[in-house]
């Protein structure tokens, strides 16, 4: 009788059709495998292709908005142009209240006076043919520059009878025309540049006269309506800051300890289900109806003013509280209970171990979940639109009471102006100083992340 071994028998008994159908499913399994992982990676370059053209059209459109057409000009402050009298001073039998009244009338007389007439002229210096042609000269600058004319004398009178040298901005046609943002192959009744200031800009530009310079009126002036060349982000960024300030003081600490009571404290009941759930459906709530529930409760109940960054720092707030709820709620959920159990073993109170050992473990996760929550409230729009910043507002706020704009707002304002080729790139200027701050704000809590972050 022959005796088979062991080896063999398996062998035999396996059978080489099961072998097969284990190996091409192998196979098919490692196929499987390698088009996942191909999916995947195709995914991630798909997201970081698109993500590349949006930031490459962002920055292509917005970096030229930094630089704007500068007019490099020598200003003679003749006095037989301006005809303004001697700047007065007080005299020793004068009252405090006439002087007063003497200085307001010589500074009204400052800005009526024929400042145009000294920026044709010195214009007509570089290109001859301006003299006999004002409006055209005095179109090539904006018209909010004169005022830098008659601050430089009320700041000095004694540049009157002087030559200046003086930087002004190009008007925004100007601006377009240099940079190319216009077709200059189009029939002259669809340009925006009358042909001599075509020539005359075109000639300065060359000579030097109109260099770009870096734009730092977008930073410091106000949004302009009569002088859109000199329309800058300064009220905007200031409403930001001011609705943001409030956001972190409002919904960030009441986030924190309802979350602190909801995770550790607050009985399990339908109550507190019923909490959480609808915490959790707050958070998914378009923040449009944010905007509603601001405009119903805060300016229609409460009276508070239209536009101002107290209102929308408080519609930000209820519509980032759920965020900084949740996200603090997962940061103690995190901890080990190892850890409260040994505070509570030593003798620890519940309070103790939750603000002693808990809390500590818990701040980096707390801390991103809030900075992301602000940043995420630093870019909302439509929840600022009911409440009425998309007004023009001219000014930079002082209080949280005042009207103002915002970074998002004005930017929706800007992407809807008529002057179409010089606000599109101004609109992506805007949105890189928004991008800027929103990245600061989320390498920020990467940091404060690590700073804090403790091991167990």
């Amino acid at each position: 009788m022959a005796i088979t071994s062991p080896d063999s028998a398996i062998s035999g008994g396996f059978g080489t059709s099961n072998r097969d159908l284990i190996a091409r499913r192998l196979a098919a399994r490692h196929r499987s495998e390698r088009m996942f992982r191909a999916v995947g990676l195709g995914a991630i370059l798909l997201g970081i292709s698109l993500v590349g053209i949006l930031f490459g059209s962002i920055l292509s459109k917005g970096i030229p908005a930094f630089t704007q057409a500068t007019f490099h000009l020598d200003v003679a402050f003749d006095p037989e142009v301006l005809r303004i009298p001697e700047r007065p001073q007080k005299a020793a039998d004068q009252s405090v209240a006439e002087f007063n009244q003497e200085l307001l009338s010589w500074q009204r007389r400052l800005r009526t006076a024929n400042w145009n007439r000294l920026i044709q002229e010195a214009i007509a210096a570089k290109i001859p043919a301006a003299a006999d042609n004002a409006r055209d000269a005095i179109g090539l600058v904006a018209s909010n520059e004169r005022v830098k004319l008659w601050e430089m004398v009320e700041d000095n009178p004694a540049i009157m009878g002087t030559t200046q040298p003086v930087s002004l901005i190009a008007s925004a046609n100007v601006d377009v025309w240099l940079k190319g943002n216009i077709d200059r192959t189009l029939e002259q009744r669809y340009q925006q540049l009358s042909a001599l200031q075509q020539q005359w800009s075109d000639a300065l530009y060359e000579e030097g006269v109109i260099s770009m310079d870096f734009s730092t009126v977008l930073f410091t002036n106000v949004d302009s309506r009569s002088s859109p060349a000199t329309a800058g982000l300064l009220g905007a960024i200031v409403g930001s800051v001011m609705m943001m300030a409030i956001v972190m003081v409002v919904a960030v600490p009441i986030g924190v300890m309802a979350a602190i009571y909801l995770e550790e404290f607050a009985p399990k009941n339908r109550l507190t289900d019923f909490i959480e759930v609808n915490i959790n459906n707050l958070a998914a709530v378009p923040s449009i109806v944010f905007g509603l529930l601001g405009a119903a409760v805060f300016i229609n109940f409460l009276g508070l003013p239209l536009s101002a960054p107290l209102v929308g720092g408080l519609v930000l707030s209820l519509m980032t509280l759920p965020t900084v709820i949740i996200a603090s709620r997962a940061s103690l959920r995190a901890v080990p209970p190892s850890i409260r159990q040994a505070a509570l073993g030593v003798g620890a109170s519940p309070t103790q171990a939750m603000f002693h050992h808990t809390l500590p473990l818990a701040v980096p996760g707390m801390l991103t979940g809030a900075i992301i929550g602000v940043a995420q409230a630093l870019g909302e729009t439509a929840p600022l639109l009911l409440i009425g910043m998309n007004a023009f507002v001219a000014s930079v706020p002082s209080t949280p009471l005042d009207q103002s704009s915002a970074l998002p707002v004005q930017i929706y304002l800007w992407q809807g102006n008529e002057l179409r080729n010089f606000f599109e790139a101004r609109t992506s200027a805007a949105i890189i100083v928004l991008l800027a701050v929103m990245i600061s704000l989320n390498a920020l809590a990467i940091v404060l992340r690590h700073r804090f972050e403790r091991r167990w």
